[in-house]
């Protein structure tokens, strides 16, 4: 099976192209104003008119007020929607999109605290197993977790995220074998000092990143 490849947090046309162009399957907007990522959505418009067709558009929302997601809908046409916060199915179903929904795996939740976090949101399209929230940040932390604590053989696609890079992805995808791998911080550009530019993705890294997607899956 062929793993899939989400590159979120783009901010830039130049970037979605990248993405599309290295052979990601989706490109992640973020709507969710506590992150250096969230963007516009002007912006959020021209990013999604720049992607080549084949290639979704997920929008990502965290405790999201209906009318901002609502409001984003209208303004962008996403694909998908990916919530990363305590949010019901009720609301997470509301707006007539498939949606994804994240997971925090931490060791004290257990196996049991992951299936019933997944058993909250029986309709989602998929679930998202990623790092918990650190610095007051729910995703894009650059944080790993155990990947053997992801659950087996659940209904839905299981998709992997959480200190995702050139240099672990190969066997994150070799242990869990998710549907898909989705990566923000570990694609993005490095300051002098080496620390991550939030919200500039780097060619290069994304290429990188999913060249060793490819080669798990080989």
């Amino acid at each position: 099976m062929r793993t899939r490849i989400k590159i979120c947090g783009i901010t830039r046309v130049d970037d979605a192209i990248a993405a599309a162009r290295a052979g990601a399957d989706a490109i992640g907007l973020v709507f969710w104003a506590g992150s250096p990522r969230c963007v516009p959505s002007d912006a959020a418009r021209a990013i999604a008119a720049a992607v080549p067709p084949f290639v979704a558009v997920v929008g990502l929302f965290v405790d999201p007020d209906p009318a901002h997601v609502r409001a984003a809908l209208a303004a962008v046409p996403l694909s998908l929607l990916q919530f990363h916060g305590a949010e019901s199915a009720e609301l997470c179903r509301s707006f007539a999109r498939p949606y994804i929904k994240a997971v925090p795996v931490s060791r004290d939740d257990g196996g049991a605290g992951l299936l019933e976090c997944v058993a909250r949101h029986p309709d989602a399209a998929g679930y998202l197993f990623d790092a918990p929230a650190s610095g007051g940040m729910p995703g894009g932390t650059g944080q790993s977790f155990d990947r053997n604590l992801v659950p087996r053989g659940l209904a839905r696609p299981v998709i992997l995220s959480g200190g995702l890079d050139a240099a672990s992805v190969r066997e994150a995808v070799r242990v869990v074998r998710p549907w898909a791998v989705d990566v923000s911080s570990g694609v993005e550009e490095r300051n002098a000092d080496g620390e991550t530019v939030k919200g500039i993705k780097d060619p290069a890294r994304i290429a990188a990143f999913i060249e060793e997607v490819r080669n798990a899956d080989g």
